[in-house]
């Protein structure tokens, strides 16, 4: 039995009672008077509204060891990062791995794999292994239907994964970025009921106006809270919170508890943000997740206060899963699952040859945006050395490079701006969404080392580069053995090597942006404009079709 101060979401009272629970529910719930000064809260758990478990380069058990010690005691996952490499078999492994601990994961089934036709992935998820995985318990909705102009142009083979979900009665997921009025009326009208890609105010009020509910991200790379959280004291039943991709440095830190006091501070009421952060999710996606009633799973937290959300205990169906800053969660190794099929490459793979004539002085650059998913095309006058076109840190115009992981073929080569490197190059092999190696550097033997290095390694986060007193050369891996996108090993540490080569990328190499290789994961995400590169070519994601480097006069 507990005693404590009692947080009732649906009559949004405090009181002080008791919570008696048997095997894994609450039985009963006794108010014993009001609210005790000095005595801890007792609050439903965090949801993470939206987020890729991939993203945080952890297994399932993995992930949920650092989320739970948040007050995190369920997710709602899309394995579509998986889905791409390895297709239904990823998902299932996935669903096979979060049965191993006792959280409350529960997954999509992808709807858009592979995402576009303009990149090589490892797998194609159709619309009859989406039925196939709806049918499952733990599939509990279709995943971000990211091909929102096939919605608007009624593809058949999107609108009839939709169907889908419509007859198992489960939600279906949305991803429109930019998109509003009555283009984003008719996507809704589809039967998608949630974004999470609103960047600004003004979109996200559109969409809530029209009745979507608004996921609000606040991840390692995109972080959209402070825009969008004026939403939450208009649309309290509509929004959530949510991390979309999170690293595991900053999950270490802190998870959706983090976006629950930041509402706080920014002067809303706390039942509004622990309806974001637990009932609305909980409601939305009918999640098996108690609300702390009577007859409810035995999902909850304890608190010591309402204003920093200290959490001393995370317990899950009555298990006591972390206890002041401990997570009780074991430490599991998991099989090692891939597809990594490419050979090693040279420099000479990586040259960019001017045009000949002269006539392509202009070249088109990718614009990174520190903290966005969407970029800018720039038209910037191209360094040309020896006839080939090469990268200038003067300018901060980097080398961009896509490399097919599945099959051996040409890398594809582009340039980007506002990534800040002054020497090296930082490689991997999470690139959103096929997942090739993505890599940018200041020049081609450092490309091709770090490429490499994730190459030999069949999947990994890398950094080269001279040490920081210039006199010899280093480089370090953070290997991914699981499918190129995640490994086993203890999440703690991975977070302490992960926080490693982020520093060095930063403080060594010279990276001006807060997440340089979340943010390099998203450089080849072509359904998120307006500029990207694939492993088949620089892409607009205006127009939606290829588009050439050079600009010929």
């Amino acid at each position: 039995m507990l005693t404590a101060n009692i947080l009732n979401l649906f009559d949004q009272t405090i009181f002080y009672g008791t919570i008696s629970v048997e095997n894994g529910r609450i039985t009963q719930i006794d108010r014993l008077g009001p609210e005790r000064t000095g005595e801890p809260f007792v609050l439903p758990g965090f949801v993470d509204a939206h987020v890729h478990i991939e993203s945080s380069l952890l297994t399932p058990p993995q992930f949920a060891r650092l989320a739970v010690v948040h007050g995190t005691v369920a997710t709602v996952s899309d394995p579509h990062e998986i889905g791409n490499v390895l297709g239904v078999s990823g998902v299932n492994y996935m669903v096979a791995e979060a049965r191993r601990v006792p959280f409350k994961f529960m997954f999509g089934a992808p709807s858009c794999v592979p995402a576009t036709p303009f990149e090589t992935a490892g797998a194609t998820i159709s619309a009859q292994d989406v039925s196939t995985l709806l049918a499952m318990e733990e599939i509990g909705y279709l995943a971000e239907v990211m091909n929102f102009p096939g919605v608007l142009h009624e593809d058949p083979d999107m609108m009839a994964k939709i169907a889908l979900a419509k007859s198992f009665n489960k939600p279906v997921d949305g991803h429109a970025p930019g998109l509003t009025g009555d283009d984003a009326q008719r996507y809704m009208d589809a039967g998608i009921s949630t974004d999470h890609e609103c960047f600004t105010y003004e979109e996200g009020l559109d969409k809530a106006r029209r009745g979507m509910n608004i996921l609000i991200r606040e991840g390692s790379a995109a972080r959209n809270f402070d825009a969008l959280i004026p939403l939450l004291a208009e649309f309290p039943t509509q929004i959530m919170f949510c991390s979309d991709d999170k690293h595991p440095d900053t999950l270490v830190k802190g998870h959706i508890n983090q976006l629950v006091v930041r509402a706080l501070e920014k002067g809303h009421s706390l039942w509004q943000a622990l309806r974001a952060a637990c009932l609305n999710p909980v409601l939305h996606y009918r999640l098996p997740v108690g609300l702390l009633r009577e007859g409810d799973p035995a999902d909850y937290i304890v608190v010591t206060d309402l204003t920093e959300l200290r959490v001393q205990q995370t317990v899950i169906n009555g298990e006591i899963v972390a206890q002041n800053g401990q997570s009780m969660i074991p430490d599991l190794r998991s099989e090692h699952i891939n597809q990594f099929n490419c050979s090693p490459k040279t420099p000479a793979d990586f040259v960019v040859n001017a045009d000949p004539s002269g006539g392509g002085s202009l070249i088109r650059v990718i614009e990174a945006l520190d903290g966005q998913l969407i970029t800018n095309e720039i038209h910037q006058e191209a360094s040309v050395d020896n006839g080939q076109i090469v990268a200038d840190t003067s300018r901060d115009i980097l080398k961009l490079v896509v490399v097919n992981r599945y099959q051996d073929a040409p890398p594809a080569v582009a340039f980007i701006k506002n990534v800040g490197l002054k020497q090296g190059a930082i490689a991997s092999s999470v690139g959103h969404d096929s997942h090739n190696i993505t890599a940018v550097g200041c020049d081609d033997e450092s490309i091709c080392r770090a490429v490499n290095l994730v190459i030999e390694a069949k999947g990994g986060l890398s950094v080269v580069g001279m040490s920081e007193d210039y006199q010899a050369p280093q480089s370090r891996l953070l290997p991914l053995p699981v499918a190129g996108l995640m490994t086993d090993a203890d999440g703690y540490e991975v977070a302490d090597q992960y926080a490693a080569l982020d520093q060095f990328a930063k403080h060594v190499l010279g990276s001006t942006l807060v997440a340089p290789f979340m943010t390099l994961s998203f450089m080849a995400l072509l359904v998120i404009p307006a500029l990207k590169l694939s492993d088949k070519g620089l892409f607009d994601g205006q127009t939606f079709r290829f588009t050439p480097l050079q600009i010929i006069k």
